[in-house]
């Protein structure tokens, strides 16, 4: 009943030039460099050696998922970075596209609710003493100072909590 088992994935083919190995195990060797950089780079060293999956696992102390991942990055990559030596890339060119290989992905996530102006414009209005705005104190509270940048209409809703993480990363002292 092998028919209902699924295949194990095959392992992706990684070869690397002369040039490419030489920058690999520059990185893997560095004691400055990233270590998911290190770490890439040996993986990929190790895959071109044809070191097996399970192997390399053992050696490098990572998981089966994370070599397939960056075997299968490099692959992807392999005809662009050979393009690029073709051509007459510099070492310098050559090593940015490498890096750039095995650099991480951007990650996804929700866009930023409030722009940077409108975030400028609510530490902007902290700045100010409350009583220019006709509020009777001579500090913000936040709750305050909330209804004020709404009422001016820089936001049309925030919530307390909000405006309070903005001020954490603030130098203004009228808060």
């Amino acid at each position: 009943m092998t028919e209902d088992r699924p295949m194990p994935p095959t392992s992706t083919k990684i070869t690397i030039s002369a040039k490419q190995r030489e920058l690999l195990e520059k990185y893997a060797r560095s004691r400055v460099a990233a270590q998911r950089l290190v770490e890439r780079s040996r993986i990929v060293l190790l895959s071109a050696d044809g070191v097996k999956i399970g192997e390399q696992g053992r050696q490098l102390g990572v998981d089966r998922q994370r070599i397939r991942r960056w075997r299968v990055r490099w692959s992807e990559a392999a005809e662009r970075l050979s393009e690029a030596e073709r051509q007459g890339a510099s070492e310098g060119e050559l090593e940015e596209l490498l890096t750039g290989v095995l650099a991480d992905d951007a990650r996804s996530g929700a866009p930023p609710t409030f722009t940077p102006e409108q975030v400028a414009s609510i530490i902007a209005v902290a700045c100010e003493p409350p009583s220019d705005s006709g509020w009777p104190t001579s500090h913000w509270a936040i709750g305050d100072l909330t209804v004020e940048v709404i009422k001016r209409g820089i936001v049309a809703k925030i919530s307390v909590r909000q405006v309070r993480r903005f001020f954490a990363r603030s130098t203004c002292d009228h808060t």
